[in-house]
Formats: structure tokens, sequence, C-alpha cells
């Protein structure tokens, strides 16, 4: 936001609120900042307020806009509302009576994104004078080009990084990901570190019920009762009736979690849950050993954990990201099977098979299965075993006909020599992966 105000070349004002200030505060601190920015002609005409009165507040805010075009920026808002459950009316009726009829954009930024979706929702003062945006991380294209790195190598980037600005600006030009890795081991103050670190600390302060559960699944739990027991105490697991909620609020609420279900043409268990951003997935299941030894001045031995879990790591990793662009292919057009707009995996209860990409027309339940497909991100390519393995499976998956559908492989190494792939079937590379974000 303040790259955007910097081009935009009209009065603005950034004002970013504190966590816990109070309403006396919080307004000082706009008025504060208004006077520096660049909106009023003459800041010794803004008043000072000592009643922690939004209503005033916003009342000389509006005064100082200019009647040339200008940007209202408003950071960290959920801390105001938190603080003052008047916020929310008196910002409806500043907007309604004072602000609309400016020529100014108001930004309203927010990092939780169940109380900004709160702000606009139906029965709140605001609603429908505002238009929701989520500013998510750089795809793996774009994560790529910042870096220098293109194919397989600007997949690693993005994995290491969840596509964070924060990470990849420390990120040497054409380095490796793994040559970074090894770099950013020997500093506990690295931004690998910090960045996550400091998300989990925003989002979980304290070490309660959900951040053990959200460690659980970083550490590798991916079903109900594996995260129930991981995250439990010594008297047993967490009952369903306090995980469940948990993990909702986790997928829904905070989107820190992502859900996997089967897909097929009929309703599968179990469902898989997996950490959303992988830089935050990575350091909950490898870096926050890599840190203590870090801390520790033990770079060598914090880097020999990395080597240990990198490809175990790196070939589950993958995966959501293999589906989302061969998702997005569909959705261009880019794939042999135009009825695509959906792409899952499928499993049953014992995980045998497990089939790591399913094609669908809609998901979780599908009406049609266009292809199966098996992903392999190791330094070996997909051989005719790994193929024969892919075929026998995709008879169990329900709803899929063999003769009919495709197969698709993902492969880090492509293909063997001897596989036998058919016309209607698809070999993936990872120059296909970061080409579905550039096309």
């Amino acid at each position: 936001m303040q790259e955007f105000c910097d081009l935009a070349a009209v009065p603005y004002l950034f004002s970013t609120a504190t966590k816990g200030a109070s309403p006396v505060e919080a307004v000082q601190t706009l008025l504060a900042d208004l006077k520096d920015s660049t909106l009023p002609v003459d800041a010794g005409l803004i008043p000072g307020l000592t009643n922690g009165s939004w209503p005033d507040a916003f009342k000389v805010l509006a005064s100082a806009l200019p009647s040339s075009p200008s940007v209202v920026v408003m950071d960290e808002l959920p801390w105001l509302a938190e603080q003052d459950a008047l916020f929310d009316g008196a910002l409806q009726t500043a907007w309604d009576r004072l602000l609309s009829s400016k020529p100014v954009l108001l930004l309203l930024l927010g990092s939780d994104l169940h109380m900004m979706e709160r702000l606009t929702a139906y029965d709140r003062p605001f609603f429908g004078r505002a238009d929701n945006l989520i500013l998510g991380p750089l795809n793996p294209a774009d994560a790529g080009l910042a870096v220098g790195a293109q194919g397989a190598d600007a997949i690693d980037v993005h994995l290491v990084s969840g596509g964070l600005p924060g990470i990849l600006r420390t990120w040497p030009h054409g380095m490796s990901a793994l040559d970074f890795l090894r770099a950013e081991s020997a500093d506990p103050a690295a931004a690998l570190f910090s960045v996550p670190e400091t998300a989990l600390l925003a989002e979980f302060p304290t070490p309660d019920l959900a951040r053990r559960v959200l460690e659980a699944v970083g550490a590798g739990d991916r079903t109900h009762a594996n995260i129930a027991a991981t995250a439990g105490s010594r008297d047993g697991g967490l009952p369903s009736g306090t995980l469940s909620p948990l993990l909702q609020r986790l997928t829904r609420e905070k989107q820190v979690l992502s859900i996997d279900e089967p897909l097929s043409t009929v309703p599968g268990k179990p469902a898989l849950y997996r950490v959303a951003d992988t830089n935050l997935r990575l350091y909950l299941g490898v870096l926050r050993s890599v840190h203590e030894q870090a801390r520790r001045g033990r770079p060598e031995a914090g880097f020999r954990i990395i080597e240990r879990r990198w490809t175990a790591w790196r070939g589950r990793a993958v995966e959501p990201l293999v589906r989302e662009s061969l998702e997005l292919a569909g959705l261009s057009g880019g794939l042999p099977w135009p009825d695509v707009e959906t792409v899952g995996g499928w499993w049953n209860r014992q995980f045998d098979p497990e089939v790591d990409l399913v094609g669908a027309d809609r998901g979780p339940i599908a009406t049609a299965l266009a292809f199966a497909g098996s992903i392999k991100w190791l330094g070996s390519p997909f051989d005719a075993h790994d193929f024969d393995v892919l075929r026998r499976a995709t008879a169990a998956i329900p709803g899929f006909d063999a003769a009919a559908g495709g197969l698709v492989v993902a492969s880090l190494s492509g293909l063997a020599s001897g596989v036998d792939m058919r016309p209607t079937d698809l070999l993936w590379t990872p120059a296909d992966i970061i080409g579905a974000w550039q096309s």
C-alpha cells in the first residue's frame, strides 16, 4: 500500500493503529498522522482531540481532504474495532455523510481475515459500502521471476518462501533453494525464521489449543484422529466436540489451514488438513528445529536437518501446487479435457491406494471424472513401474472410467524410457506448472 501511495502521486494519509491502544490514543494517533501527511493545506489547523470520539475524528479528517483526488489508508483496522464498539457505526456515518462525496480512495487494511469480512457483513453498519479484496502472496511464476529462477527452481523458491516478499527480498538473485536454506541456517535473525515466527505470534499470541492444533498439522498430522492424538494431553486426545470447532476456526476464519477431501463421484472420507502457507508449513515441520540450531551457533547441524527432510517435505508440499496449476490450466482451456473445473486427489480410509490427481467437473462430489494421475517429485524419472501402479490405483476411484479417462503424470524429472503413454494422457512438467500462472 505504501508503494501504491508513492506511485499514485496524490496527497495521502497512511495511519497504522496500535494493538491494545485505547480509543483516545487511537484517535490521537490518527490526527498526528494526519498532521504529518500531505493531505492538509495547513497542518496547524488540525485540532487535537482528547475525548477519543471517532465521529469528531472523522469530521476533522473530512475537513482536511482536498478537492482533488487523494488516498486515505487506515491500517490494522481490526485493532481499532476491537477497542471501540462504536467504531463501525462512526465509520459508516462518516462515509455516508462526509467522505463519499469527496474524490477520496479509502483503503481499510487488516490481516485478520475474519474481522475484515465481518466489517462488511450484512448485519454490520458498513455493509454494502466497500469491496473486499484479499492480497495474497506472489504466485510461483512471480516468485521465481523475483529471484531469477525458472521451472523447478522457481517452484522450490515458492515452496520455501510461500511467495512472501519479506523472504524473497532477502533471496540472492539466481541462488537455488537449498543454497539459500544453507545460508539462512547460519543467521538466527534471518527472514526465513522471523517471518513465520512473527505470523505465529500475531495470530496466536498465547500457546492455546488452537496453536497446538496448528502445530500438530504442521508436524505432519493430516487426519482428524491423528491431530486429536497429537494435540491432546496425557489424559488422551482432544475430544471431537473440542477439535472440530477449532479446525473450523483455523480453516474458515483464520484460513491458516486448508482442507482436502477425496474427489470422486461419491462422498469420501477422511478429510485431510494441511497448513495453507508453505513457508509456515516448512517452519513448523522443519525450520523450527533448524532455528534452534542456529541460535546455538550450529548452522551445519541445522542444515543437515534440512537435507534429511527436504525431499520428503518437498514431495508432499508440491502436491497442492500441482493441483492448482492443473486447475488453472483447465479453466483457461489449456488441458485436453474441456470440462475440468476442479482438481484434487482421491484416497480411502486405509490410504490404499492414494491417488494424487483427479480432474473433475466439480467437487468434492463430481458428476464426471476426466483424468487421474500421479505426482513424482524426485531426482529419478517416472518409470514403467510407477505407471503400472497408477493404472491399478485408478481402478479404485469411484466413477473413473479407465478406458475413457486420461492419465496425468506430474514429474520433476520427466519420463523414463519405456513408459507407454496414450494420446489421451498428459505429462505435466515444472515448466507447465509455472506456465499455468504465466498464462
